[in-house]
């Protein structure tokens, strides 16, 4: 047992949470770092005994194009900065964690700047991949090189030159020293080389007990990256995936699979890290439907197999979408004292504290044997085992109350941490209500600690009073759409009058107050709801014309043509994985998938997502 296995993490993008400027301009460091240390007392409240944090080295601008590894980034601060950050920590109890970018560097890096003024003669013209002096890039240095995620500015470094590998080794050996880290996230894992990261495990092992490798793996087979020779543990994006979507189609089914398909890939042995929303994903309370599944989605979070994780600011219930030209608004500065009391009123954060207390006092939900105890598309419960006790986990994804009828072990009673609910024991089974959109966690009596149940029942409305108002608004739009245009009305008249009746019907409701001006704000941020509400309504009304219906047919007909042409891809087996195109590597995947058994639907939307062609080969390469 280690440190990691009782972890509970919270995870800072520092840059965003600090505010720091969007591109370095290397001039004198500005202490940001300083005002993370508030939030350690909050981190701590919340019940997490853990921190992942990072990236957090000089860069250029988001700080994955690393520009010196040894340099704490000058818009946050000095390496002082990080070392009493990292001590104020410990202080309180809470493990860190730096988010390791090894994969590539910034071109600000040193080695690259020798590179562009030496070129051939460069004795670091080895330590990138596919150095090609005969070409070009997107700087037009005069020269190409591999990149990362097809962006020039991420330059792939040679992780088979032994120089390169020294390097790196010894700047994990500088952080320990220097900052008493305890442990490195690896950025993008799954297209770093395996014997690499089987040095970085030895330097793990080296340098402090219990030092933990975590690494970012979004495809694959995960025991390929962990394993006791590797890394100890890898990100779960399956499970992140079942659990919001499992909810959002009612469907419990997807995450039951997902557990069971996880489970046979790594065995019992490991601890995947587990979360919802990270800062290169929509946060949580944007992804689900109805956000009153905010409840029963941390709830599995804390109890399923796995070391949870909550990506800051998600434990206050905000939103963050993910935009194509920016992750900006995954990545928000915010003010500690905009949040420090919300722990006490925020029903998101005060879930989060409850769950972070019962997961911090039931070593089962660490330890515990899963079993899955009953399974339907809208409830499911299973149970977590440890020396013979029970703690019995029962989510509700519907909108009404669910009945369940469950196996309970050899306890005589059962206690509901969330509720404070007690439940007797009848012929070793439990019959148990839980109320729609809701979760919770059943503890053996004997064991049962009257300070984790919550002073008052923590329940998370199914829809906020702004989202009622905008549905409100949208009962109206019918209304107004019909007040404001005729039949047969010319095209350009029935846009101005749809949004005429638009602006009509938010005045139709009438709301006031703060909450009306935001409820306001969110129907102009979110505008495409309304609008095609609006489009629909207009589309029932006014006849849609002959090229419109020709449009819809000739895109129907080329999804159905793409779709029987991806179907006919053609793998060639003698070809090598480095000279496929994407299309053949995933359906290579999709071959040996088959191999194994039926490839789910979850699974195939998995391949079909990757198309990053180094991702793909060193997942094609994993399989036996």
């Amino acid at each position: 047992m280690a440190w990691y296995d009782e972890a509970v993490f919270y995870h800072i993008y520092p840059l965003g949470l600090t505010g720091a400027p969007k591109q370095n301009a290397y001039e004198e460091p500005v202490h940001r770092l300083n005002t993370l240390i508030p939030w350690i007392t909050h981190i701590k409240r919340i019940g997490c005994n853990a921190i992942y944090i990072g990236p957090l080295f000089e860069s250029v601008g988001h700080g994955y194009e690393t520009t010196d590894y040894k340099k704490l980034d000058s818009r946050l601060g000095t390496n002082e900065d990080l070392t009493n950050f990292v001590a104020k920590c410990h202080e309180q109890g809470i493990r860190v964690i730096l988010d390791g970018v090894f994969n590539h560097t910034g071109r600000d890096f040193f080695a690259f700047q020798d590179i562009k003024h030496n070129r051939e003669h460069s004795q670091y013209k080895d330590w990138y991949c596919n150095m090609n002096f005969g070409g070009n890039n997107s700087y037009n240095d005069g020269f190409s090189y591999e990149n990362w995620g097809g962006y020039d500015l991420l330059v792939k470094l040679n992780q088979h030159n032994p120089a390169v590998k020294d390097y790196i080794c010894d700047v994990v050996r500088f952080w320990v020293s220097e900052f008493d880290i305890d442990g490195i996230r690896l950025d993008a894992a799954d297209v770093m080389d395996f014997e690499y990261m089987k040095a970085l495990r030895g330097v793990a092992n080296e340098v402090k007990p219990d030092f933990w490798l975590m690494g970012e793996v979004i495809h694959g087979n995960y025991s390929r990256w962990a394993n006791e020779g590797t890394l100890h543990s890898v990100t779960n994006y399956m499970l992140h995936k079942a659990l919001y979507s499992g909810h959002n189609d009612h469907n419990y089914f997807e995450v039951a699979h997902t557990i069971n398909y996880v489970s046979d890939m790594i065995g019992n042995k490991l601890n995947l890290y587990s979360f919802v929303d990270n800062h290169d994903v929509e946060r949580i309370h944007t992804k689900l439907v109805n956000k009153a599944h905010f409840a029963p989605v941390h709830v599995m979070l804390y109890t399923l197999p796995g070391i949870p994780s909550i990506y800051y600011g998600s434990e206050f219930g905000i939103e963050g979408r993910k935009e194509r030209s920016s992750d900006d608004s995954l990545r928000p500065a915010l003010n500690y004292e905009d949040y420090k009391d919300v722990i006490d009123t925020n029903p998101c954060t005060k879930l989060i504290a409850a769950l972070g207390r019962i997961h911090r006092n039931t070593p089962a939900l660490c330890y515990g044997e899963y079993k899955e105890l009953r399974l339907q598309n809208t409830n499911f419960a299973y149970a977590r085992i440890l020396d013979g006790k029970w703690v019995i986990i029962t989510v509700n994804n519907a909108d009404n109350e669910a009945e369940m009828d469950l196996e309970a072990g050899n306890s005589t009673e059962y206690v509901g941490a969330l509720s404070g609910t007690r439940i007797s024991v009848s012929g070793g089974r439990i019959q148990v209500k839980i109320a729609g959109n809701s979760g919770e966690i059943w503890l053996p009596a004997e064991v049962f600690d009257e300070s984790l149940t919550p002073i008052e029942t923590v329940k998370i409305e199914k829809v906020s009073a702004s989202v009622k108002i905008i549905e409100e608004v949208q009962k109206e739009i019918p209304k107004a759409v019909d007040a404001e245009k005729t039949e047969n009305q010319p095209p350009e008249e029935s846009a101005t009058a749809t949004n005429q009746a638009r602006e009509e019907a938010v005045i139709a409701v009438k709301p006031a107050g703060e909450e009306a001006a935001a409820a306001v704000r969110q129907i102009q941020e979110e505008s495409v709801v309304v609008a095609n509400q609006v489009e629909r309504e207009s589309v029932s009304t006014v006849n849609q014309t002959k090229e419109e219906s020709v449009d819809v047919e000739n895109q129907e007909q080329g999804e159905a043509v793409s779709a029987v042409k991806s179907e006919k891809v053609v793998v060639d087996r003698n070809k090598p994985y480095e000279e496929m195109s994407i299309e053949e590597l995933q359906e290579a995947i999709l071959e040996k998938m088959r191999k194994n058994g039926p490839v789910t639907d979850y699974m195939l939307g998995t391949v079909r997502e990757n198309t990053h062609q180094g991702s793909l080969i060193t997942w094609v390469k994993s399989f036996i």
